[in-house]
């Protein structure tokens, strides 16, 4: 009921208000909403992070793998690739 309501008056409230105010979470929304809708593809972070390895593992190819996290997060940066912190990808 509470996403019923949400949605139906998502154009009066923004989501985020009318979520804090009812007690759940916009994420939990939109999840939901996602699966009502039938959209059954992969989570756009997860697209987001099989991006991220590739570039990733570039960086580190044209080191000859000499670059560890430090170097090649910097390489990231001086890409205009803004990540956080790049974890161990070996796989």
């Amino acid at each position: 009921m509470k996403y019923a309501f949400i949605e139906h008056n998502r154009h009066r409230w923004p989501v985020s208000l009318s979520c804090e105010v009812l007690g759940v979470s916009p994420s939990g929304y939109h999840e939901r909403k996602s699966r009502e809708s039938g959209d059954t593809s992969r989570p756009r972070r997860n697209i987001a992070n099989d991006a991220l390895l590739v570039h990733i593992r570039a960086v580190h190819a044209a080191s000859k793998g000499e670059y560890g996290w430090p170097r090649v997060w910097k390489e990231l940066l001086a890409r205009g690739i803004r990540v956080g912190k790049v974890l161990d990808c070996r796989d």
